[in-house]
């Protein structure tokens, strides 16, 4: 689960980067914040 979840927050962070290049500031920046939540090195969501 550790594993699924860290390839999910780096997918969200790489297009949170690519929005971001594309002039899609807060969608970049929504997309980089939820990525480093879901991440297991940050605070995850989904551990209880």
């Amino acid at each position: 689960m550790a594993l699924l979840l860290w390839i999910l927050a780096v997918i969200l962070v790489v297009a949170g980067i690519l929005a971001l290049f594309r002039r899609q500031i807060l969608w970049g920046v929504v997309l980089i914040i939820v990525g480093l939540l879901v991440g297991p090195g940050g605070v995850s969501i989904f551990n209880t």
